[in-house]
Parts: structure tokens; sequence; C-alpha cells
């Protein structure tokens, strides 16, 4: 690769609580949409809301292909396909096709949902496809079967920063000339009995139920936990000389990222690690803090995750910029979040509109930021931070540039 190469993004597909592809998800982020919902099936848990996805992905599969996928699987296998055709399905050598598909829980659905089948009817009544549908990497591997991807499969598994840590990995892989074109991004899907008990006995999860779509709500000074979404959501990544060489348009360019890990607490939020990782993917990028236009904010309204991702920004980059949040809408998808904020950032520097958060009725006057609510903020940006940030102390940013 030659020295100084941009990587752009040439191609997005998702599926997400908002939306069934990619189009579809912004659209409904724009007009403010909920995609969280009263679940039937929690009625006896502490909590009762989630996020499904707004159309099912056995829709856009055979069945053939279904029944042998779990869940996450099958989104990866919808979302990838999606990002493949708006590239315009690259032409490359195979080897030097890389996928990069990250994860926070794999395929536990088939985990549970196999355990359950052992425990009641014993070992010879389990799935042939068991260990395929559970394993981590078995949505990066299906993905790089369908596409013919020869040049590497890989699953970063870092909590709620996997999608943008995939990414990140992306970037480097094209940079150190191991690749040409790379199908990068987050899938989750765990939305069961088991995993909302989970997270609702650790208070990670709002106990609120009297109004679904209002429960999540980033920033704002009622906010108690965040609500459990599951989706996923992938970009194709290319040289920009391999790119222009066969005519491709570009959403943007990836032009910075930086994976850190705070090494202070399994769960809670750490301000010093996220300005560490916000400033290492500037330099990155080659870019100062006044360049950021926007900022996408990982902001999954939690009352101390939020302040402290606030404190890092403005302590990084200052309070110049609006700020989005779009699980106020989607709710949590854990790892695929962070592959959904990019294309968010990547979407509001190529349209000129920053999506405002919903349930954004009364602002922590701790979250000393211009964040974007009531109505969408139109502008002109060059330059927008993505933020993830994940339970083990994760902590990744993305700089995205555009054309604007």
């Amino acid at each position: 690769m030659p020295e100084n190469e941009a990587v752009v993004v040439t191609g997005a597909g998702a599926t997400t609580p908002v939306g069934g592809d990619a189009a579809a998800t912004w659209a409904a982020l724009l007009a403010g949409k909920s995609g969280v919902l009263t679940q039937e099936w929690a009625d006896e848990l502490p909590v009762h809301v989630a996020a499904p996805l707004a159309q099912e992905p056995t829709e856009k599969l055979s069945r053939v292909e279904a029944r042998k996928l779990d869940r996450v699987e099958q989104i990866a296998l919808v979302a990838a396909r999606e990002a493949w055709r708006d590239a315009g399905a690259p032409e490359a050598d195979p080897v030097r096709i890389a996928v990069v598909i990250g994860t926070g829980t794999g395929g536990v659905l088939t985990t549970l949902g196999q355990d359950d089948v052992f425990e009641r009817s014993g070992a010879r009544k389990l799935s042939p496809h068991t260990v395929p549908m559970l394993m981590p990497n078995g949505p990066a591997a299906w993905v790089s079967m369908d596409l013919g991807a020869r040049g590497g499969a890989r699953t970063p598994v870092s909590a709620c920063a996997s999608g943008a840590e995939a990414l990140a990995l992306g970037l480097d892989l094209i940079r150190a000339g191991r690749a040409d074109v790379v199908v990068a991004g987050g899938v989750e899907a765990c939305l069961h009995p088991f995993t909302l008990a989970a997270f609702a006995q650790m208070k990670a999860l709002s106990p609120r139920a009297d109004d679904p779509e209002s429960v999540s709500r980033p920033f704002d000074t009622a906010r108690s936990g965040f609500v459990m979404g599951e989706g996923g959501c992938v970009l194709v990544l290319e040289r920009a000389g391999f790119a222009r060489a066969r005519g491709a348009r570009a959403l943007g360019t990836l032009a910075g990222a930086s994976v850190g890990s705070s090494a202070d607490h399994i769960t809670a939020s750490d301000a010093a690690g996220q300005v560490a990782a916000i400033e290492l993917a500037l330099r990155d990028a080659g870019l100062g803090p006044r360049d950021i236009g926007h900022v996408h904010a990982h902001a999954t309204s939690t009352p101390s995750g939020d302040l402290a991702e606030a404190a890092a920004v403005r302590q990084a980059i200052g309070d110049h910029a609006p700020v989005s949040a779009t699980k106020s809408m989607t709710g949590h998808m854990l790892g695929a979040s962070g592959a959904l904020g990019a294309l968010s950032a990547l979407l509001t520097l190529r349209d000129g509109v920053a999506p405002a958060v919903r349930n954004l009725d009364d602002l922590d006057p701790g979250v000393d930021l211009d964040v974007v609510r009531g109505e969408n903020r139109s502008g002109s940006w060059h330059a927008a931070l993505a933020n993830s940030f994940g339970f083990g102390g994760h902590n990744v940013s993305l700089v995205f540039t555009g054309d604007r």
C-alpha cells in the first residue's frame, strides 16, 4: 500500500431495531423512531422492555441457510450481503479480501437453547450444528465463505466495543498492505430471559416499563440504565486507490482509529481511558480537536457512563461539536453498536444532518456538551468522531472524514 493512502468506506449494510436495511435504519434515526418494545416473554423478569429487530433475518435467507445458523450468524449474512452489494461487489484477489466481524456474546441463543435440550432430553438430541452455531467466530466465518474471502476471518470480542474494534482492525489490515478490501462490522443477538435477567442483576438495564419508547434516554436526568437490543451493521473498507481504479463511490474515509484498555475496572466507565482513546484516534487521523465537527457518542443511558463520556469528550476535543446518541432509538445492540455508530457518523457527514437524541427532555447539568435535541441539526462538517466503550475497559474511537 502506498504511504499515506487513505482507507475509504464503499458499502454499508444493517439490520436493526428500527430498520431492515441501512437506508431504512438511517431514515428511522432521522425521524426519531424508537425500536424499543415491551416483551411479553419478559413479564416475570425485573426488566420488561428490549429492542428486537424490525425485520426477521429469515425473510432474507433461504430456509436451508437459516436452519443451520444461529440468529447472530443470520444477522451477519444479511448485513454483509447488503454491504457487499452496496459496494458494487468488488472484484479482487480472494486472498486480498478479509472479513472482521465483532460480537459480544456470539451464538449465546444456541448455547442456552441447546443446553435446555440437553437437560431435558439428553445428549443424543443435540443438534449436530450446535458447535458451528455457538462459536463467536461463526459470523465472520460464514461471511468469509459467502464472499469467498480468503484474506482472514477475524473476530474481535470486546463487549460493546466489538463492532468498532472490527473497523479499527480492518483499517490496520489495509494500511499494513495485507488486504485491499475488508468487510468489517459487528453483530449481536442475545435477547433471552437469561441475558436480560443477568444484566438486570448487575443494575445495568433500566427497570422502567411504563412507556417502552421513552426508556432509553441518554444524557437525560431521568436515565436509569440501558435497553438491550439486537442487530448488525457491516461496512466495506477499501484501499482508496483500489476503489478509485474500479470506479467505486465512497461514503467517506476512515481516517483514524484507536483501541485502548483502561485496565481499571471490569464494568465501570473510565473517563481517563476514554480521553486517551479519543486523543490517539485524532493523532492517527492527523487531525486536531477543533477539526471534529460531529460526535456520535457511545451514550448508553446509564447514570455514570454518560457522565464519564461527556467529561472525556469535553476534555479531549471541547464542547463545540454537536453530539448525537442513537441508542436512544435502537437501544444498546452491544457488539453491533459501535459499527452502527460508525455508520451514523459517516452518514451525518455525507448528508449534513445529525440525528437528535430521542427522549432528552432534561439535559443532565453534568453533560456540558452541545447535545442535539428536539430537532435534527443541519450543518457542513468535515470530520466526525464515533466512540465505543465496553465492559472490560475496552475503549475504541474512530475518526471519519467526508467530502463536505
